[in-house]
């Protein structure tokens, strides 16, 4: 008896093991692979973790990703905005904590929301963002600026490289930046 239970097991969890492997093909590499962007800067320490999206050949903003339409800004799962600081963005502070990032890409400019509830995915199975801006914590608008080169798979950075952090986002021929601050060190101008 024990030594037939144990072979129906067996069968069964290679029957599944097959059907992962080649129905549900989890074995391939993520067409969104995960990743994660982080800067330490003295006592600031910033973290994004994102899903890396693909041009592959194909139109991007306007039509991949529609215009004036709220994005969840790169794949699968929301993407997350952590900091250990509260921070000036765009003149408005965003305090300490952990945010997703939503985007409204267009022509000229995105708008671009930090928003304090945190989503399991992305989209519901309509497809539809999953964004509820009753927990927008700051939203603001930024230019776009064009790239010579293209960037083939969604990209978000931090950059310092002039002593004023940005966070940039690029992918196919656009890319923003979002300038940020730390709210101690904040001057006035």
């Amino acid at each position: 008896m024990l030594k037939r239970l144990l072979i129906i097991l067996s069968i069964l969890a290679l029957g599944l093991l097959l059907y992962s492997a080649f129905v549900e093909n989890i074995f391939s590499p993520r067409l969104s692979p995960k990743d994660s962007a982080e800067i330490s800067l003295n006592d600031l320490n910033l973290k994004v973790q994102y899903n890396r999206p693909s041009k592959r050949d194909r139109d991007v903003f306007g039509a991949l990703v529609p215009f004036d339409k709220v994005w969840r800004t790169g794949a699968n799962e929301a993407t997350t905005f952590e900091t250990n600081q509260s921070l000036i963005i765009d003149g408005l502070e965003l305090k300490k904590g952990k945010y997703t990032i939503w985007t409204v890409p267009m022509k000229d400019k995105w708008k671009v929301m930090f928003n304090s509830k945190q989503y399991d995915w992305g989209v519901d199975e309509k497809m539809e963002p999953m964004w509820d801006p009753n927990y927008d914590a700051l939203e603001f608008q930024v230019p776009t600026q064009q790239l010579d080169v293209t960037v083939e798979r969604f990209t978000i950075a931090f950059d310092n490289k002039t002593g004023h952090l940005n966070l940039t986002m690029a992918w196919d021929n656009t890319l923003i930046e979002v300038p940020i601050e730390i709210k101690e060190s904040r001057t006035e101008r």
